[in-house]
C-alpha cells in the first residue's frame, strides 16, 4: 500500500496541471468567443449609425405586411407528423405534414422570456413550404434586400420599450408595428449594407465555429484525461 502513495500522487500532480492547463485554455477560447461576438454587434451598430440623406425612418408596418391573420397553431397531440417546418417563438420546433406558407417571410418572436434574455435570434428568415403557429409575427416584404435588412437591424437593437409583461414577455402586433426603422430609399442602398454585413457575420460564424470546436475539444481531453487517470493508463 504506501508503494501506491507515490503513483497516487505523480497522477494527482498531472491531473492538478493539466486541469489548470486546460482551464486557461477554456477560458481564453470563452473570451474571443465573446469578442467575435462583440465586434460583430459593433460592426452592425457601426453600420446602421452611418445614416446618409437617403435613409429615411418608416415603421415597420410600412415596409412590410404582417401576415399573423393566416397563422393557425397547432396542439402538439393533433400534429400530423410530416417534412414540413412548423415554426414558433424561437424557430422551429416541429415538421408536421401541411403547410399555411410558401415563400420567403421573416418571423419575429410575439412572446417569450427570448424577446428580453437575446440568448437566440429574435428575428429570423422562413423560405419554402412551412407553418407558423401564433408565437411567432409574420412579415412579408416586397424585396429580399428589405428583409435582411430588417432583420439585422431588429437584431441590433433592443425591443424592452415594446414588450409587455413580466412573467410572460410579449410584443404585440401593434407595439411590432410602430417599431422605427431607419432605412435607405432605394433597395440597391439597403443590398449595399446588407451585403457588408453578410461578410462579417459569414467570418463571425466561421471564427465562432472555430472556438466552439476548440471548447469540444478541451472538454474531451478532460475526459479522456481521467479515463487514463482511473484505468492505470497515465
Amino acid at each position: 500500500m504506501p508503494e501506491a502513495i507515490p503513483e497516487q500522487q505523480r497522477i494527482v500532480a498531472i491531473l492538478d496541471e493539466s486541469f489548470d492547463n486546460i482551464a486557461k485554455a477554456r477560458a481564453n477560447a470563452e473570451k474571443k468567443l465573446r469578442n467575435t461576438r462583440e465586434l460583430f454587434e459593433s460592426h452592425v451598430h457601426s453600420a446602421f449609425a452611418k445614416r446618409v440623406a437617403n435613409w429615411r425612418v418608416k415603421t415597420l408596418n410600412q415596409i412590410a405586411t404582417n401576415l399573423d391573420n393566416k397563422r393557425i397553431p397547432i396542439t402538439k397531440r393533433d400534429r400530423k407528423p410530416g417534412n414540413y417546418p412548423y415554426y414558433g417563438a424561437s424557430g422551429i420546433v416541429d415538421y408536421v405534414a401541411e403547410y399555411i406558407f410558401d415563400g420567403d417571410t421573416l418571423l419575429i418572436s410575439e412572446d417569450g422570456a427570448n424577446l428580453i434574455a437575446r440568448s437566440t435570434p429574435i428575428a429570423f428568415p422562413a423560405s419554402g413550404k412551412y407553418w407558423v403557429n401564433n408565437h411567432a409575427h409574420i412579415l412579408k416584404f416586397e424585396d429580399m434586400a428589405t428583409q435582411r435588412f430588417v432583420e439585422f437591424y431588429l437584431e441590433s437593437i433592443k425591443l424592452d420599450k415594446y414588450i409587455t409583461g413580466a412573467a410572460q414577455p410579449k410584443l404585440n402586433q401593434k407595439a411590432l408595428n410602430s417599431i422605427p426603422i431607419p432605412i435607405p430609399d432605394s433597395v440597391a442602398d439597403q443590398m449595399l449594407v446588407v451585403t457588408a454585413l453578410e461578410q462579417v457575420a459569414a467570418e463571425t460564424q466561421r471564427l465562432e465555429s472555430i472556438y466552439r470546436e476548440k471548447l469540444a475539444a478541451l472538454d474531451e481531453l478532460k475526459q479522456s484525461l481521467l479515463h487514463q487517470a482511473f484505468s492505470g493508463q497515465l
